[in-house]
């Protein structure tokens, strides 16, 4: 498996497993216990690596589905005064946008990686992004995020974002398969179906990102609302860590850390 560096840190290819903690920075997130308002995004950062995250991915927009969707320019708003809480603090950021003018103004702060859950489907991103030479995290999409249905759709939809890379010459990434009800068209056992079929994504040859943190496939299942998803979260984790994710991407940073602990030391001998 081709490995990704984002700031010296090694994911895939045999490196260890690492994780990303959640910032939230848009009110009307699906968890409310994400938020994080500008004040306390240092703090909450810094809390995060301590518990043994690699990567914080700051987010100012909620894709969760019958959000009402807020405007460029309040976008740019809570990121940028986010990024800027974090800048020359030496924590490795990832920007959560997937539009050419936030991303814009992304790049003027101390960022490190670029996580697009449009999968490269505006050029202009795709151009911007491949100048800088970022590291990326790519979600499987067709024309808007996280639109293909069924796990089929998503193995084409991973092909076209690949094919997207060669094209702009980004070669540093990692692969997301878009887990969540990310369309109308899409349902909870699509996400399930994903999962159990997950590692047939290492078929590319790339890292994987296990992105299902508090998700609505397993509240469904639970009937659970976000704030009492965790232990079903954890449970998906170590299954699709068994099915070779490198990366997590968690809102509970310190919880994951142990599961991953327990998953190397029982798999691996870690």
């Amino acid at each position: 498996m081709q490995h990704c560096v984002v700031n010296g840190h090694e994911i895939g290819g045999g490196s260890p497993i690492k994780i990303m903690g959640i910032i939230n920075c848009s009110p009307e997130s699906f968890f409310n216990g994400s938020y994080v308002p500008t004040a306390s995004v240092h703090s909450a950062a810094i809390e995060m690596v301590e518990h043994g995250a690699t990567i914080i991915d700051v987010g100012a927009r909620s894709t969760a589905p019958n959000v009402q969707p807020i405007s460029g320019r309040e976008e740019v708003e809570r990121i940028g005064s986010a990024l800027k809480e974090l800048d020359g603090s030496g924590i490795t950021v990832s920007v959560d946008t997937m539009h050419p003018g936030v991303l814009e103004v992304c790049l003027k702060h101390d960022i490190h990686m670029v996580n697009d859950i449009a999968g490269l489907s505006s050029e202009s991103y795709a151009k911007m992004v491949a100048e800088t030479h970022l590291p990326m995290i790519l979600m499987a999409s067709f024309s808007r995020q996280g639109d293909p249905v069924g796990f089929d759709a998503t193995m084409k939809a991973m092909e076209t974002v690949t094919s997207r890379c060669e094209r702009y010459g980004i070669d540093n990434y990692i692969l997301d398969p878009a887990i969540g009800i990310w369309t109308p068209f899409r349902s909870v056992e699509d996400d399930w179906d994903i999962c159990r079929n997950f590692e047939k994504f290492r078929i590319f040859n790339r890292p994987l990102l296990a992105a299902i943190s508090r998700k609505t496939f397993i509240g469904s299942l639970l009937d659970q609302e976000p704030e009492e998803r965790l232990y079903g979260s954890l449970a998906v984790t170590m299954m699709l860590l068994s099915k070779g994710a490198s990366l997590v991407r968690t809102h509970d940073v310190a919880a994951t850390a142990d599961t991953i602990k327990v998953y190397e030391r029982m798999v691996k001998g870690a």
